[in-house]
């Protein structure tokens, strides 16, 4: 029996470009968010803009479950999905949490709630997707015994071989610096169902480094938007703390001196990255 390896994400957090990535290695079966089908299609929580509904896909999460582990009978699988499709339901399987080997990123709220709110302006608190992102890390912790890596968006497109590689280690993966590159002409088959939330990392060939900015720069942009869309400040109130304790935990790059605070059952405690 295989791995299934997954990226834990919210949206606009980069997590597609990570996903690129792992499609580059070859060595694993790799499946764009397929609990999104429970979450938009079976459950029809809300209307999903920009995707295309493809027939025949596995729909349910126990149907979406039975899948992965179908397809981890033959190979390593990895899958890139959200918290918030799968929070609380995985609450209640705990062999297949114990299945999984779980990880998660994470990139700064100011960012991806403005990014999020361009695509799509109807998007609701739910679906920003911290909270959701650290109820799960928490139950990981606290029920099962599992302290999950965490990854910060930023930081890979800064140090992308350093941060990747350690996330790879710990996620049991070995190195593997071709996968860094990829050509833009050769897209995933399975993006075209969401082509509409993807563009910039489809016309990509790599993880490219973003423009400096200050956070007081960043603020304001945010403060900006916000005087239109009001909803945007309630949504980055809400999620914030629950982003600044999953970027507490956060991988540093090898030989770094930043700490990494490590979660247990008493609280945060710090030790050397």
């Amino acid at each position: 029996m295989h791995p299934i390896i997954a990226l834990w994400s919210h949206p606009r957090s980069m997590s597609t470009a990570i996903e690129r990535i792992m499609r580059e290695r070859g060595d694993c079966t790799c499946f764009h968010e397929p609990f999104m089908y429970d979450y938009y299609v079976h459950r029809r929580v809300r209307e999903m803009p920009h995707f295309d509904v493809e027939v025949g896909r596995p729909q349910s999460y126990a149907d979406v479950r039975s899948d992965l582990l179908e397809a981890a009978l033959s190979g390593p699988v990895f899958i890139k999905d959200m918290s918030y499709y799968v929070v609380p339901q995985l609450f209640d399987d705990r062999a297949f949490a114990r299945r999984i080997t779980h990880s998660f990123l994470i990139r700064d709220p100011l960012k991806s709630i403005l990014s999020y709110f361009k695509l799509d302006d109807g998007v609701t608190l739910e679906e920003i997707g911290l909270e959701a992102q650290w109820l799960h890390f928490d139950w990981l912790v606290r029920e099962l015994g599992i302290d999950a890596p965490v990854v910060i968006a930023e930081s890979v497109q800064e140090a992308p071989d350093e941060i990747i590689g350690r996330w790879w280690r710990e996620i049991g993966l070995s190195p593997c610096p071709g996968a860094f590159q990829w050509s833009s002409e050769e897209l995933p088959q399975d993006w075209g169902q969401v082509e509409g939330w993807h563009g910039s990392v489809s016309g990509s060939r790599g993880i490219q480094r973003s423009e400096p900015e200050s956070a007081q720069a960043r603020e304001e942009k945010f403060a900006r938007a916000a005087q239109q869309a009001p909803q945007l400040a309630r949504f980055l109130e809400h999620h914030r703390p629950f982003y600044e304790r999953l970027r507490a935990l956060a991988l540093t790059p090898p030989g770094s001196s930043v700490q990494r605070r490590e979660f247990d059952s008493n609280g945060i405690s710090e030790r050397e990255a």
